[in-house]
């Protein structure tokens, strides 16, 4: 008798357990997971994220636009509100945020001087990138600007 052993079926087998396996691994993985992709209020966002919309489209319409700008030598942010609203009453926010970091997030009420600048301190601000985020009402009209600046960096 001269068998010789085969491994093929076994091979084929092996490689129907595996796929079954992973697949069956895959399946339970993916249904264990929770992927929550709308939230709840998501149509009270919706609105919000309109609004800001229709804010930043209006303060681009100005005839000078609203700036942040980084000193590195004084280490410290300027923002400076467009020329036509300056010493027209003002309130609003600025938001510091950081994109790699949320727990380094700041919000400072806006409250520029009579000539429409505010002085925010960025010694304590560590280095990286930063987005300014200014939300700003005047005359019943709101106004939102969006700007990235990036501290600890060489003018």
């Amino acid at each position: 008798m001269n068998s010789k052993f085969n491994p093929w079926p076994y091979a084929i087998i092996l490689t129907f357990v595996i796929f079954i396996s992973a697949t069956a691994g895959l399946i339970v993985m993916a249904a264990s997971h929770r992927g929550d992709l709308v939230s709840d209020n998501y149509y009270e966002q919706e609105i919000k994220y309109q609004t800001r919309i229709d804010s930043s489209d209006r303060a681009r319409q100005l005839l000078a636009r609203a700036t942040a700008a980084y000193e590195p030598a004084a280490r410290r942010i300027l923002i400076s509100l467009p020329k036509e609203q300056v010493g027209k009453p003002v309130s609003g926010d600025i938001q510091l945020y950081r994109p790699s970091a949320a727990r380094l997030d700041c919000q400072f009420k806006l409250e520029p001087d009579s000539t429409g600048l505010q002085i925010l301190d960025a010694a304590t601000l560590p280095k990286g990138l930063w987005k300014i985020r200014v939300s700003w009402t005047v005359d019943g009209q709101d106004y939102y600007m969006e700007q990235k600046i990036v501290i600890g960096a060489k003018a």
